[in-house]
């Protein structure tokens, strides 16, 4: 008996075209990852992956939170990004400054940022290599991937530990009474937008006189 094409399924013309798109626009992405001109460091280089709860900062937002972060942090100051990847990915951007950044998360996809990579995962918030000392970053930015107070509690523990002492943190509005119980911040006036809307008001926290306000 011969093969009996009636039995496997058809996709439709309307199917494969969207699929012939979608595979054309995967191989366009890997493309421009591996040439020569791809900035590694632009906002999206890495893209987001909502089962982590990741939700990029729009460019106007991750550059405002940068240059704040620089100001913050001092000439020759250090400064830790704690699951922030997009303001990570514009200090890099600032060829030259006098700073020095290093990126704290989970998401091992950073870790293409070599020795400034940290594995992070905030439910051992203490579990840091021994080379990252208590208390050696100016200041530390931190963006807690859960609206929850075991998440936002836990991280505040790291941000502790890292901190010489000034703390800039983007979270919930609805976290403003727990952040301010655990890490003495107060909410400023600037409002943090993201690529994409975000069902929760997200806001900046900070614990110092910041240029947010």
């Amino acid at each position: 008996m011969g093969d009996n094409d009636d039995d496997i399924p058809q996709l439709s013309s309307h199917t494969l075209a969207a699929l012939q798109e979608f595979y054309i626009e995967q191989q366009q992405r890997e493309g421009m990852k591996t040439s020569e001109d791809f900035n590694h460091y632009s906002v999206g280089s890495v893209e987001e992956d909502w089962q982590l709860s990741q939700f990029w900062y729009n460019d106007e937002t991750a550059s405002c939170l940068a240059n704040e972060a620089v100001l913050a942090a001092g000439k020759g100051g250090r400064i830790a990004c704690i699951s922030a990847p997009s303001v990570y990915q514009k200090l890099k951007e600032q060829h030259g400054k006098d700073f020095s950044v290093c990126i704290l998360e989970y998401d091992k996809r950073f870790s293409v940022y070599g020795e400034e990579f940290i594995f992070y995962d905030y439910s051992n918030p203490l579990n840091l290599p021994e080379n990252v000392l208590p208390h050696s970053f100016d200041i530390v930015i931190a963006d807690p991937p859960y609206l929850s107070k075991e998440c936002l509690s836990k991280t505040a523990e790291t941000i502790k530990y890292l901190t010489k002492g000034k703390v800039l943190l983007c979270t919930g509005a609805i976290m403003e009474e727990h952040a301010a119980r655990l890490l003495g911040v107060k909410m400023c006036k600037f409002i943090p937008k993201h690529t994409r809307n975000l069902a929760n008001e997200f806001r900046c926290y900070v614990n110092y006189d910041s240029g947010l306000d």
